[in-house]
């Protein structure tokens, strides 16, 4: 019996970590590669139907999706930062929602990306209340 629960705690802190890790690694890459290193023509059309100019505000967008990530990681104690990142992704699933509803029908769209990438946020938080 004793052996059971030490390998659930084990498999919970596995999965803990991965979900964790996984989650920050989708916020740096989305504000790394779309935002600063190759600027998508999906984040060029979502600046400007806000009226913003692309070239200035994603790069800026990006850093803070970075700097999110560093913190998924590096401030493992708490959940602040899972909360911001999900709350961050449901924001940004209502403002495309509004400002480029076409979006919503395109492959690997924001409602499937947003809803999976909420989900693992959500394994983070029920893996993180078990340890």
């Amino acid at each position: 019996m004793q052996g059971g629960i030490l390998a659930e705690a084990k498999l919970l802190a596995h999965l803990h970590s991965a979900a964790r890790a996984m989650l920050a690694f989708v916020f740096i890459y989305h504000g790394l590669v779309p935002k600063i290193l190759w600027l998508s023509t999906t984040e060029t059309a979502l600046a400007a139907a806000h009226g913003l100019y692309a070239p200035i505000i994603s790069p800026i967008a990006g850093v803070g999706e970075i700097l999110l990530g560093g913190a998924l990681l590096f401030f493992r104690e708490t959940l602040l930062p899972v909360y911001a990142a999900i709350a961050a992704l449901v924001l940004l699933l209502l403002d495309v929602t509004i400002m480029m509803p076409a979006l919503l029908g395109e492959a690997f769209n924001p409602v499937t990306l947003n809803l999976a990438v909420i989900f693992i946020g959500y394994v983070v938080i029920v893996t993180q209340a078990r340890q």
